[in-house]
């Protein structure tokens, strides 16, 4: 799920998802890219589950060089890359071409999904045989493995010709999730031979008009081609989708925003605890920390406008960096004049102010906090964009939350993607990210038809950018870095936080929004937090703090 924010890292890489605009919604799109268990600390557990269980056809992404500026090589295996057009001054790029993931006959019609080995028994041989010589050279394979007579000779023979027909069988049966797990583990063996040959296997299998996993698979796939781009450990790669137009990003984001109740989840549980700790205060101060298009705060205000006894002043402060000015079509005083605007109708007296920094450079002296406020700091799905202690020296993630507790704040939210791609090692980060965006690949396809002529679109500029950053990114070019709500529970304890009740009504609230939505989301409540996900897979957390 995208955040709204354009997140400032070595290499130009950035964040540049954002909300609707106000008046289109009520329940605008969230600070999210795209959204998306248990509450255990251990970094090491991959995703929770509930208690008792285009105008292209496939994106396009560019690279950059890290730090080491080493160009990157020309491979028959990548798929093109190309500048994004952003509207800030970016590092020379190098593009490389190869054959696209998939190319169906129609963009949005049945995909061809049938393995080029198996169409003929020969080939497949032929090509086995050539693999085999490849990695043990040619004396040592002189056997057919798949002749009758075929005897097997020393134990490398064995093992080698093994594994290459459980990948033929895995191949021939059409298992494109263990297929994509195989080519990962290829990489994360350094076995090169294997993972090129896979990914140019993969690209008969995956398609962006198929199956949810097909079309996640499509994405997966373009992550594992940049990631084989790079040389050497210390060159990473930060991608960037080809940007669309402002009003059709907007568009799609908001088209994905009513598909599906990741977003408003987020914002509901938010406010209700907003709401409740505020509830007998007359002067509010709210620091929004990815105010986007400031979408959240509209159903707040409207609660507050209702409250007996009249409603209180608001304050909010919008933090924001420069590129979500792309999508709104200007810069923070948009948001402060949709929101006054609306505060006005409401008879709720109201002040904006704009903050336009990325939220791990801001300090106390930017935020104008004033004597007898009472202080509520939303971070919704933004954290996980702050680097910490696994990145560099600079902890921003620790520093942040240390920051915000040193203002005595009488409420903070956190709503986050529950799931552990942050200090993960390769192999598990990308089985954890399979098994989390499918199902939200899944959830998609239940509400959005699989002909819908948008559909390409929403799932490319508002998903596949994330994807491919916790695949082919690594250090500081890697701005998706989800952690479990178990290790956000150790970072806000050791800052001083202590855990604050949700509402009942939040809970009530959100069932009720369920309602309209697949039987087949699932709500849960544990130990203080709300967790919403697909079937047996918590996908966001929700949770307060004082």
């Amino acid at each position: 799920m995208q955040a709204s924010q354009k997140h400032e890292i070595s290499g130009g890489s950035r964040r540049p998802y954002t909300q609707p605009a106000l008046e289109d919604e009520p329940y605008p799109w969230p600070p999210l890219q795209n959204p998306y268990h248990h509450s255990s600390s251990d970094e090491g557990s991959l995703g929770t589950h509930f208690s008792g269980q285009t105008s292209d056809q496939y994106s396009t992404f560019e690279s950059s060089s890290g730090n080491g500026g080493c160009p990157v090589n020309n491979s028959s295996s990548t798929v093109s890359f190309s500048p994004n057009g952003s509207p800030e001054s970016q590092p020379d790029f190098q593009s490389y071409q190869s054959a696209p993931l998939h190319t169906p006959d129609n963009a949005h019609g049945s995909p061809k999904s049938v393995s080029s080995l198996t169409d003929d028994v020969d080939d497949l041989r032929h090509k086995l045989k050539e693999l085999e010589t490849a990695m043990l050279g040619p004396d040592l394979v002189t056997l057919d493995p798949y002749d009758d007579n075929f005897q097997s000779g020393p134990t490398q023979i064995s093992s080698e010709t093994e594994k290459w027909k459980q990948m033929m069988e895995m191949i021939s049966q059409l298992d494109l999730k263990e297929a994509l797990i195989a080519c990962a583990k290829a990489f994360s063996d350094n076995d090169l031979l294997t993972a090129e040959w896979l990914m140019s296997e993969l690209r008969q299998m995956v398609s962006v008009s198929g199956e949810p996993i097909q079309r996640l698979g499509a994405y997966m796939l373009e992550g594992l081609v940049a990631r084989s781009a790079s040389s050497g450990s210390s060159i990473y790669k930060a991608l960037r989708c080809k940007e669309p137009v402002s009003a059709d990003l907007l568009s799609y984001m908001h088209l994905l925003f009513e598909v599906c109740p990741y977003f408003k989840f987020g914002y509901l549980s938010a406010n209700g605890a907003i709401a409740e700790a505020m509830k007998d205060e007359n002067n509010i101060h709210i620091i929004d920390f990815q105010v986007s298009q400031g979408a959240q705060w509209i159903t707040l205000i409207q609660a507050l406008a209702a409250r007996p006894g009249g409603p209180p002043r608001i304050r909010l402060t919008g933090i924001d960096d420069s590129f979500s000015a792309y999508a709104r079509g200007g810069g923070l005083e948009i948001v402060g004049m949709r929101l006054s605007k609306f505060a006005e109708s409401c008879k709720v007296p109201f002040e904006f102010h704009a903050v336009a920094v990325p939220g791990s450079e801001v300090e106390l002296e930017h935020l104008g906090i004033q004597p007898g406020e009472a202080l509520a700091v939303n971070f919704p799905f933004i954290l996980h964009h702050m680097p910490d202690e696994s990145v560099g020296t600079q902890n921003h993630r620790d520093r942040l939350l240390r920051l915000v507790k040193s203002w005595s704040p009488k409420v903070v939210t956190l709503v986050e993607q529950e799931s552990n791609t942050n200090t993960a090692p390769f192999l598990p980060r990308f089985v954890e990210t399979l098994n989390y965006y499918l199902a939200i690949f899944e959830s998609i396809d239940v509400t959005l038809p699989r002909e819908h002529k948008e559909r390409i679109n929403v799932e490319q500029h508002c998903l596949a950018r994330e994807i491919v950053n916790i695949i082919a990114c690594e250090g500081a070019e890697r701005v998706e870095r989800h952690e479990l709500l178990g290790k956000w529970r150790s970072r806000f304890t050791m800052a001083g936080f202590t855990q604050y009740p949700l509402s009942s009504f939040v809970n009530a609230t959100i069932r009720s929004l369920l309602e309209k939505y697949s039987e087949k989301y699932r709500l849960e409540e544990r130990d203080g937090v709300l967790y919403l996900g697909w079937m047996n897979r918590a996908l966001v957390a929700s949770c307060a703090w004082r």
